[in-house]
């Protein structure tokens, strides 16, 4: 299979269009195929290659931030032997899937989506493409489909988030921004300095410094971090007595089970959080270190607990590979950067871990019959579909746990809502906003990159069906409880205007 799959052009109508080839898409791929076979489908790509997060990301030590059991799917094991997975495991992992289940021949890639438009008359969305980049720019066409399903991610694929440091353009070594890592970047026996303390930064820092002359984290506030095994003992002693299957599923349920219970422990006790992460990190390197840069202002999971896989950030201060600087940065200098405290800390390269930038709809401009959609003024039904927009879901995966288990449950439901129009003749479902329903961000933490952009985001609701629960073994009940046929509106097939010989009485 190549990378970059793009067997047959795509087609001028399919029942469910999945934009998208991250985990994301490729689980909404297998569920579309598994449980609505009857519906056509394509699943488009902007990136020349399928993997989302794990075809873009390239910089050293890239890998997941939760255990790669509920990472990966639970339709195909995980049979490497990390849990806390890497990225090129995790993206070959993925190209072994869609091949498994011939998926790669419904991808498209190099097809960016930059518009969408319903039409109430026909019921179908018309879905605006750009392919190829030729001498007079790409190549635009349309497509059409029944349902439009946006498996995009949250964060902007096309620039991260820039805190416009001062005197930037004066510093003599290079700058570089995780997200667009360059190749070829060698940073052997070099000074390098890490802007950031969050999943990213904790992720790069024990990554270079193996050759780096002198690693610096510096962050302007600590971030809760928690050290897990890169290998799950539990999850190898299952996999010794049980078959593949059933022991990714054991390993993955007490997995989501212990994480979940985490993150409300920390939310129901705070204090006893703090003292059992400060201990933990304690051990490692020390109370006084841990006192002044790994003790943070706000409560754990007032934003994320972040992960040290086998404690490598601890060990590699331990080893004074890494030294954690807690100030503000003043400017930018020729020689590295000057802090508010007025030390300079000396650098040859400048790694920017400053956060991503949040995007709900992946740069597409989405319209109701030609009256742009703005996704903040939407609630978001059962954590899939918006509000009085028909025919349309959006993927949006746990902050608590891994996307994955989110993503799979979104896409589950999406397959009952369109077995739910076929039986029922419907030509177009909407979740239709209740009056009352008091409105609230979607995602609930004081993270930076989630503050600067959750307000561009559709909301959540303060009961069910609009609320974004963060617990997966209630959020499977209620979904099993929904009824669909009171919780939607539909319209029905007979009352649309056929588009045209290629209408499919599905979607």
């Amino acid at each position: 299979m190549t990378h970059s799959p793009h067997p047959v052009p795509l087609p001028g109508h399919v029942d469910v269009l999945i934009v998208g080839a991250g985990i994301s898409g490729i689980d909404a791929a297998y569920r579309v195929r598994s449980r609505c076979p009857d519906r056509s489908y394509a699943v488009v790509e902007s990136r020349e290659s399928l993997g989302g997060t794990w075809d873009l990301f390239r910089y050293p030590g890239v890998r997941a931030d939760s255990d790669i059991y509920t990472l990966s799917f639970p339709f195909q094991p995980w049979t490497g032997d990390n849990s806390m997975a890497d990225g090129d495991e995790i993206l070959d992992y993925l190209r072994r899937t869609v091949e498994r289940f011939d998926i790669d021949r419904h991808i498209h890639c190099s097809t960016k989506v930059v518009a969408a438009d319903w039409s109430g008359a026909t019921a179908r969305w018309t879905v605006t493409v750009e392919q190829g980049a030729g001498a007079d720019g790409p190549r635009r066409s349309t497509v059409t489909c029944s349902f439009l399903y946006l498996c995009t991610g949250y964060y902007d694929y096309e620039r991260g988030h820039d805190p416009r440091f001062p005197g930037v353009e004066s510093f003599a070594g290079t700058v570089v921004e995780p997200q667009f890592w360059p190749d070829g970047l060698d940073h052997t026996g070099k000074r390098v300095v890490v802007i950031g303390s969050g999943a990213t930064a904790i992720t790069v820092v024990p990554a270079m410094a193996r050759d780096a002359a002198k690693v610096t984290m510096l962050q302007r506030t600590p971030t809760w971090i928690s050290a897990l095994p890169r290998r799950d003992r539990f999850a190898a002693r299952v996999r010794r007595r049980l078959p593949a299957g059933p022991a990714h599923r054991v390993i993955r349920a007490r997995n989501a089970a212990y994480s979940n219970g985490f993150y409300h422990y920390c939310r129901r006790f705070p204090d006893r959080a703090r003292t059992l992460l400060t201990r933990a990190a304690a051990r490692r390197i020390g109370e006084d270190t841990v006192r002044e840069h790994f003790t943070p202002p706000y409560a754990p999971w007032d934003q994320r607990v972040c992960i040290t896989a086998d404690a490598d950030l601890f060990k590699a201060i331990q080893r004074e590979e890494v030294d954690v600087v807690t100030d503000h940065i003043e400017s930018f200098v020729a020689e590295g950067i000057r802090l508010r405290s007025g030390r300079v800390l000396p650098a040859d390269i400048v790694v920017t871990a400053t956060g991503l930038r949040m995007l709900a709809f992946g740069h597409i401009a989405v319209s109701l019959d030609g009256e742009p959609v703005d996704p903040a003024r939407h609630l978001l039904w059962r954590g899939a579909m918006l509000s009085d927009v028909p025919n349309f879901a959006l993927c949006f995966g746990y902050v608590n746990l891994s996307w994955t288990m989110r993503a799979d449950l979104t896409a589950r439901l999406v397959c009952r809502v369109l077995n739910h129009m076929r039986r029922a003749d419907l030509a177009a479902v909407t979740a239709a906003a209740e009056p009352g329903v008091r409105e609230r961000p979607m995602v609930e933490l004081a993270s930076g990159y989630v503050q600067r952009g959750v307000q561009s985001f559709p909301r959540q609701g303060h009961r069910a069906p609009w609320r974004m629960r963060q617990t997966y073994l209630l959020d499977v009940a209620d979904i099993a409880r929904a009824s669909l046929r009171r919780e939607l509106r539909g319209v029905p097939r007979a009352a649309v205007r056929p588009a045209g010989d290629d209408v499919r009485t599905g979607g």
